[in-house]
């Protein structure tokens, strides 16, 4: 699609400011400025100006999108979905090309309130949705088709909710994990390196790594699997494919970060989670534990974790982490990247968090001292 920014005009920024007025980041009525972008055929509602460049900015912090005030493919997907208030259209499932959106978000988490829903509110009508809504159908009278239409939203507005509050999803999460058990023996990990391009220093950085992570995580038991081989830079959206089609139990994306300010440093971490309170309870636990033990045993700046819509976190059927290992274009962080010795260091820190979300807090250390020895250790006493 075509990348819209600041100095844009045309349909295209008229349809991105009616669902931005919509949502209250701009007003109404068009400005009646003069600005000097516009041309004759360009009204006022159809330029991207410094007011829609700050509420795109909005619009993007408030969605867990990357805050650079460029519409892009997945800024734009994100607009579309937000134009969408249950009821505005017919809700159903499509295997090929699964429908999303605000209304889908509003679905999923009316049937979590009653007792139906126990997927994550992703706004997203999958599989899990539609059986939801078949369950419920099915109780209240009415056609089991799994469709979301007339007859079902009024009988879901005339319900309203029994319960409000709580995660079935969190806690189907965690007591995956702990029946699972302690050991990594036998846990099926993706590995997937985060590459841009299949060659420069960053690629050979994030295979360097993704490599000794996958040896230490295969001398633990542990199944692991690459997400893509070397030649190849799949997108996002490949990368999901891979992973749920491998049927894994985690998935570690392992990444640099870029700013056009080499200033900016630090490792960070990010999971799946939106601005209405759903979020991934494992991927945060995960991301967190990875987080920590880092920056324990580096010097690189802590810049925390934090919850993302990305369609990397959103889709996949299992809980992902974001590895956001040091900026690449900051001459610190690269500097300690191209050392073998701190991408050991890295490598064991994330199959330490990993260790230490299967552990559940039991038998642990503090963070930064449990060592790559003394897991196996563990691991062959336990087996």
């Amino acid at each position: 699609m075509q990348v819209l920014r600041l100095g844009d005009h045309g349909s295209a920024v008229a349809e991105i400011r009616t669902i931005l007025a919509s949502r209250g980041l701009l007003p109404e009525a068009p400005s009646t400025s003069t600005s000097h972008d516009q041309t004759p055929w360009s009204p006022p509602d159809a330029v991207f100006d410094a007011a829609c460049d700050r509420a795109v900015r909005a619009f993007q912090q408030e969605r867990g999108l990357i805050v650079d005030g460029i519409v892009g493919y997945a800024t734009y997907t994100a607009l579309r979905e937000a134009s969408y208030r249950l009821g505005a259209r017919i809700l159903l499932y499509r295997l090929s090309a699964p429908m999303t959106g605000d209304d889908v978000a509003t679905l999923q988490s009316r049937l979590q309130n009653l007792g139906y829903y126990h997927g994550l509110v992703d706004g997203i009508f999958g599989d899990v949705t539609h059986n939801a809504v078949c369950l419920y159908q099915t109780e209240y009278g009415l056609q089991s088709d799994g469709i979301c239409g007339p007859s079902t939203l009024r009988s879901l507005e005339r319900l309203g909710t029994r319960v409000t509050g709580g995660s079935p999803h969190a806690i189907r999460e965690e007591e995956y994990v702990r029946k699972s058990g302690p050991q990594l023996t036998g846990k099926r990990i993706l590995i997937d390196p985060g590459v841009e391009s299949p060659v420069g220093d960053e690629n050979a950085i994030l295979w360097d790594l993704a490599a000794r992570l996958e040896g230490r995580m295969s001398a633990a038991g542990m199944e692991t699997f690459l997400s893509h081989d070397a030649k190849t830079v799949p997108t996002d959206d490949d990368r999901v494919r891979v992973a749920n089609l491998a049927d894994v139990d985690l998935m570690i994306s392992l990444r640099t970060g870029r700013y056009p300010n080499e200033k900016a440093s630090g490792v960070a971490g990010f999971y799946f989670g939106t601005s209405h309170g759903s979020y991934s309870t494992i991927g945060r636990n995960l991301a967190g534990y990875i987080q920590r033990e880092i920056v324990a045993r580096t010097d690189l700046l802590d810049c925390r974790t934090h919850p993302r819509t990305w369609n990397i976190l959103r889709a996949t059927r299992m809980p992902v982490v974001v590895v956001e290992a040091g900026y690449i274009t900051n001459s610190h962080d690269a500097t300690e990247l191209s050392r073998p010795d701190i991408r050991d260091t890295i490598a064991e820190a994330i199959l330490v968090a990993v260790k230490r979300l299967y552990l559940l807090g039991e038998n642990d250390r503090p963070t930064g001292t449990y060592t790559f020895a003394e897991l196996l250790a563990a691991e062959q006493v336990t087996g």
